[in-house]
């Protein structure tokens, strides 16, 4: 479903600027990349009012989007089992409390998956060359020490999850 309207805009706007250079689909990737981003974000947002958990949603939504953003991870065929899935995620990790211990733990194990995995299936999903993917690596370890210092269970639980998208078995491994 997601498709097809993504694909029916990115006509849409191919036909009403024809001389834009992006093709129809660039438009339709782009077009559905924000409609599942929106989704995840207004369906955790909803639900986090009706649990008066709305700061920690934010912090589960704004960490575990940073850390994909430089540590890759899996991705879903689907768009609209991707937003059932992420949404879900995302509104149990905000209800998420944890003792001092465990969030020192999923912290830890964070910084393990990091390390040996980030980044993590990005070849296909961005620009950036792959000289740079180090520093990346380096970037997601900073956020998961951000993580350790400010000692928040939903961001441990946030960062956690995030990480465990990054594993994947090595080419034959």
């Amino acid at each position: 479903m997601i498709q097809v309207f993504s694909q029916r805009l990115a006509e849409s706007i191919k036909a009403a600027v024809p001389d834009h250079p992006a093709s129809i689909n660039v438009l339709r990737y782009s077009i559905s990349f924000l409609i599942n981003a929106l989704s995840v974000i207004f369906i955790s947002t909803i639900a986090g009012l009706i649990t008066g958990k709305i700061a920690e949603t934010a912090i589960v939504l704004v960490s575990f989007a940073l850390l994909r953003q430089v540590s890759g991870g899996y991705h879903l065929k689907s768009g609209g089992l991707c937003i059932a899935i992420s949404s879900a995620l995302m509104i149990v990790i905000a209800q998420v409390q944890l003792a001092d211990p465990y969030v020192m733990l999923f912290n830890c194990l964070s910084a393990l998956l990091v390390l040996f995995y980030a980044p993590s299936r990005i070849e296909r999903q961005t620009r950036i060359p792959h000289k740079y993917y180090p520093l990346l690596k380096i970037l997601a370890l900073l956020l998961v020490a951000i993580s350790t210092v400010i000692n928040k269970d939903v961001l441990a639980a946030a960062l956690l999850a995030q990480s465990l998208t990054l594993i994947h078995r090595k080419a034959g491994g």
